[in-house]
């Protein structure tokens, strides 16, 4: 069963990624005005979430992946913080549910935490 999940999570992981170069915008309002060049980070860490995705579907990386995975998720958390600082750029989503992926980003670090064991 958690080879299912490190699977699950590897294509979530590659689509996250690949989402960063469909919605662009999206991604770079998020860090627009807060950091530099907006819009290479986000390539970038579409980029770093595939490689992500890929390595956690391959048994022989996935233990680097994971560790990969918790490093980047821990790196895009103040996105998420300035997302609730400037909740009015997004008016179709609720505060409760930006607020809301905070406790999901740590549930995320926690299931590639699992993975770094192997």
């Amino acid at each position: 069963m958690k080879k299912i999940f490190a699977y699950i999570m590897g294509v979530t992981y590659l689509f996250a990624g690949f989402n960063h170069f469909w919605h662009t915008t999206f991604y770079t309002k998020m860090v627009d005005g807060f950091l530099p060049y907006p819009v290479a980070l986000v390539y970038i860490s579409g980029v770093a979430e595939m490689l992500c995705g890929l390595g956690l579907l391959i048994p022989a990386t996935r233990k680097a992946a994971a560790w990969g995975t918790i490093a980047l998720l821990v790196a895009i958390t103040p996105a998420h913080f300035n997302m609730i600082i400037h909740h009015e750029q997004w008016p179709d989503v609720p505060l409760w549910g930006l607020y809301l992926r905070l406790p999901i980003q740590l549930l995320l670090i926690w299931w590639a935490w699992i993975y770094t064991k192997d």
